[in-house]
């Protein structure tokens, strides 16, 4: 390619389409004014297929909102047991094992999905309290004659 002047940048772009050749190949010409053809270049493709990966993989890892909110939902699970077992305590123990048996479940749940140490001896008291007051529940029932 000649330089024959210091043009804007205007005049560079203002070149006809049927100079250039067709939209988006570059075909550069032969000593002898022949024009050469470019060879189609197959690595578009596989740089296509890893974009698609990293994209997908992207889109299947939870960002910090949505781990928030599986969190906050969690959170308010165990929250409703606990208040179940509370409403049916007051309730002069009609349905408590009901709510125990609910409330383990729930601490069961989330211990699958958690890694911090601090929640887990939260988890560890809830669950150790839910077994206290089953066993109590349990021991007044025999008291009482009425075992399951």
């Amino acid at each position: 390619m000649r330089v024959t002047s210091a043009g804007t940048a205007a005049a560079a772009g203002a070149t006809s389409r049927a100079a250039r050749g067709p939209a988006g190949d570059f075909t550069p010409q032969g000593a002898d004014g022949a024009r050469e053809s470019a060879a189609p270049s197959s690595l578009s493709s596989v740089g296509a297929l890893t974009s698609l990966d990293a994209l997908l993989a992207l889109q299947e890892a939870p960002g910090p909102g949505e781990r928030r909110r599986r969190a906050v939902k969690r959170a308010r699970g165990l929250l409703d047991a606990l208040d179940q077992v509370k409403l049916a305590m007051l309730d002069e123990g009609v349905g408590v094992r009901g709510a125990l048996d609910q409330l383990q479940a729930v601490v069961r749940d989330m211990r699958d999905e958690t890694d911090d140490p601090g929640l887990e001896g939260v988890l560890d008291e809830v669950e150790t309290r839910a077994a206290v007051e089953l066993a109590k529940d349990e021991m007044a029932r025999r008291a009482q004659g009425n075992v399951r």
